[in-house]
């Protein structure tokens, strides 16, 4: 039986020449018929097995693609959200870095207006120590549009005709922000060629005439009755403290020493101390 299951069925014949039993023989061809169906019962199971297992080999190379590609695309997406992280990172760095200039600008521009400020009220006290008392006029609060038709003296004839210290373009208005956080110029800008002549726009005595943080070499011109005018980022200055001068005198040249990216000449008015639109006394509206 085990040569048959090694070697195959035996033909019958065999069985009979070799003189065995018939008894014995129908017993053996029985069961060889058994063998024979049981072995080709197990060979078709080995074939759907081996089909099946080609199949599922079939099927776990192409997962195995799938995942292979898969974790590639995870590889890429990941690397592309390093960038993304990396370039936001970056973007707010530079976020914050402006933000912080920009609040250092500001504080540096409101101590720049509070130096001003101060000098003028200083500037404006001297003067009212040394000329006779006058009039009383009701005070201007911090809130108060100045109202320079109630001055005294001739410079309020000026106004509708008083010609600007330069020729030049006119970049930056009364009122208009100085930067990103909206805080506003006291006076105008005027683009010019450096070198350029400034000139006074009326009549008066220079009362300063030096550099102060934030407007450069500065000139201010008391007008008498209240008012001045004021000259900045000039590049250079040719009257001094004390001088008297004359309308349409030169008084300094055109620069960028306040700091500005451009040379023009920095110009405001003031009454009482108090600073309002230039360009609604000038020629030019």
């Amino acid at each position: 039986m085990h040569h048959q299951y090694l070697h195959g069925s035996a033909e019958p014949i065999h069985l009979v020449l070799a003189r065995e039993d018939p008894n014995q023989i129908a017993r053996d061809l029985y069961y060889l018929t058994y063998v024979s169906r049981a072995r080709a019962q197990l060979i078709a199971a080995l074939k759907d097995s081996l089909q099946a297992l080609a199949r599922i080999t079939d099927a776990t190379r192409t997962k195995s693609d799938e995942l292979t590609a898969i974790q590639r695309s995870q590889n890429q997406e990941r690397r592309n959200l390093e960038r993304e992280k990396a370039s936001r990172e970056r973007v707010l760095a530079s976020v914050s870095e402006q933000i912080g200039r920009q609040r250092r600008e500001l504080e540096n521009l409101k101590r720049d207006e509070a130096r001003l400020t101060k000098l003028v009220e200083r500037l404006a006290r001297e003067l009212a120590r040394a000329k006779p008392p006058k009039r009383a006029k009701a005070p201007l609060t911090n809130r108060t549009v100045p109202e320079p038709d109630d001055g005294d003296g001739a410079f309020r004839q000026l106004k509708g005709r008083m010609h600007l210290p330069v020729t030049g373009e006119l970049v930056a208005r009364f009122g208009s922000p100085r930067n990103e956080r909206g805080f506003s110029s006291k006076g105008i800008f005027i683009r010019s060629r450096a070198g350029q002549e400034v000139k006074a726009v009326a009549a008066g005595r220079v009362v300063f005439a030096d550099w102060l943080r934030g407007f450069g070499n500065l000139l201010i011109v008391d007008h008498g009755g209240g008012y001045m005018s004021l000259y900045g980022n000039n590049e250079a200055l040719f009257r001094r403290t004390g001088d008297e001068i004359r309308g349409g005198e030169a008084l300094a040249s055109v620069g960028a020493s306040g700091g500005n990216e451009e040379t023009g000449l920095y110009f405001e008015l003031r009454y009482q101390g108090k600073p309002f639109d230039p360009l609604t006394w000038s020629t030019l509206k």
